[in-house]
């Protein structure tokens, strides 16, 4: 009986209520964050392991280059001058980000979220603990794509492209409409009220 006063209530208003709701996904945004950043520190570790005064090493007939670069700036190189900035500003994304993952309701802005999460963690881990200074660390880069040296494509890592992706899917799920907080497009009324109109 309190179900379907609920269920009459949401419909007088035109509006869906919490109860209706998704669940919260702050456990999906957790699980893609531990598990790039994870993966973005072991290949960093690997590469200062291995690579360290190295020629480039040429892997899939030379589509890809692997080769050691200290990044002092940001994805791609950019702001090489400017360090200690970006890091702040990787520190107001993360702490952004954390914000919103508690009212996250969307799997696919979960995921979105969770990589670029990952990314900014991953290089502000570089910034803070890596050579020359803390906040003016350089991030470790290691992919070089078609050619060494970043001669085509910018040397990037698993941090960097991280953010790319997740970046590119929070602006297609905003194009598409979707919401953060919401399974779905917006909608302002029920389904059933809709229908309710049609035939009225």
């Amino acid at each position: 009986m309190g179900w379907a006063h609920g269920q009459d209530e949401a419909r007088d208003n035109g509006r869906v209520t919490t109860e209706q709701l998704p669940p919260r996904r702050i456990g999906i945004v957790t699980a893609v964050t531990v598990l790039v950043f994870a993966l973005d520190v072991l290949t960093k570790v690997l590469v200062v392991a291995t690579l360290e005064g190295r020629e480039p090493v040429r892997v899939l007939g030379g589509a890809v280059y692997l080769q050691l670069i200290r990044n002092p700036g940001a994805a791609f190189s950019l702001a090489s001058g400017l360090t200690w900035l970006l890091a702040l500003i990787a520190i107001g994304v993360v702490v952004a980000i954390i914000w919103i993952a508690r009212k996250l309701r969307s799997k696919a802005w979960a995921v979105g979220l969770g990589l670029v999460l990952a990314g900014a963690l991953g290089n502000l881990v570089d910034r803070i603990f890596r050579e020359p200074a803390v906040l003016r660390g350089h991030v470790v880069d290691f992919v070089s794509v078609f050619a060494p040296d970043g001669r085509i494509w910018p040397v990037f890592n698993v941090a960097d492209s991280a953010i790319v992706v997740g970046a590119v899917l929070i602006v297609i799920l905003t194009l598409l409409g979707r919401d953060y907080d919401s399974a779905g497009p917006p909608a302002d009324r029920l389904p059933d009220d809709a229908t309710r109109e049609g035939r009225e």
